[in-house]
């Protein structure tokens, strides 16, 4: 009997220790669409997404009129992390905007990561803050609808959605150059390409559908052409290379910067605008996408 009480004594400890090691519960995201006051919708990666388009806002940028797909769109993503969340996001601001937003952020313990442009030239000038938080998902939600109510971004439930009107763009030619296949909103053909690597911040993943992948958006502006903005998600070496490409075909590079503070590996982001060929621009753009490591 006394060669198995050592064994019973570590099993005991084991059981005593592990005893909180169970699936934790899920978090409830229709309760974190209510406190945002709009419903999201799962992603990729178990991200559950949320949009607030600044549909609110007619802006303007080389003489054409911005849809909110194109270059607009905030939204907010939170993954699940043990029994909390991580949560982060880029909100569209008008610059009277922006610091009521992150007083209001801050005081809710949101932190900011990046505030910065990314178009040139636009009217009104639009502000885009990048913001990240973690703990409870419903009271970082409360916190975010709370912060919006200081700007004048549309909040509430969403009207119910309509089919995407037939775009006046050779889409198929774009999924064919691009190698990658895009999908309709609002008047905007969007494209999402995820990098090959896995993306960590403070220990937790990062997936794709939570920011990190390059997005490339069309609108149509007659003719066969569009105007075209989005942010390539590149390391350090690759980009120089990607702008060369980018104005080698006649796109303009607008922004290069941050959106998080600690990632690995350490990200940038280039925005870029042109208004031209939709196919020919669409060449340019596979050939600045050959210049990064992209998921296979």
């Amino acid at each position: 009997m006394r060669i198995f009480r050592p064994f019973l004594l570590l099993l005991a400890v084991f059981l005593f220790v592990n005893a909180d090691a169970g699936p934790k519960p899920r978090i409830d995201w229709t309760a974190v669409g209510q406190a945002l006051g709009r419903a999201g919708a799962m992603q990729p990666g178990d991200v559950y997404k949320v949009s607030f388009p600044r549909s609110d806002l007619a802006v303007t940028a080389d003489g054409v009129a911005i849809k909110p797909a194109l270059a607009l769109g905030a939204w907010a993503a939170f993954r699940q992390s043990g029994s909390t969340a991580m949560a982060m996001g880029d909100l569209v601001l008008l610059e009277s905007e922006v610091n009521p937003v992150m007083r209001a952020l801050q005081a809710g313990g949101i932190e900011q990561s990046a505030l910065h442009n990314h178009l040139i030239g636009e009217s009104p000038r639009v502000m885009y803050m990048h913001f990240s938080a973690h703990g409870d998902a419903v009271k970082i939600a409360a916190t975010l609808h709370s912060a919006l109510g200081l700007s004048k971004t549309p909040l509430g439930a969403t009207a119910a959605s309509v089919p995407s009107p037939a775009l006046d763009l050779p889409v198929a030619d774009l999924d064919r150059i691009l190698g990658v296949a895009g999908k309709s909103n609002g008047g905007v053909y969007q494209f999402s390409v995820p990098r090959a690597e896995t993306v960590i911040e403070h220990g937790m993943e990062i997936p794709p559908s939570m920011g990190v992948a390059t997005a490339i958006n069309f609108q149509p502006t007659g003719d066969g052409r569009a105007a075209i903005t989005g942010d390539f998600v590149l390391i350090g070496s690759e980009v120089n290379p990607v702008i060369r490409a980018l104005q080698s075909g006649g796109i303009a590079v607008t922004a290069i910067h941050s959106h998080m503070l600690d990632e690995q590996p350490r990200l940038f982001f280039m925005h870029f605008w042109a208004n031209a060929n939709a196919k020919e621009l669409a060449q340019s753009l596979r050939s600045a996408l050959d210049r990064t490591h992209l998921k296979k």
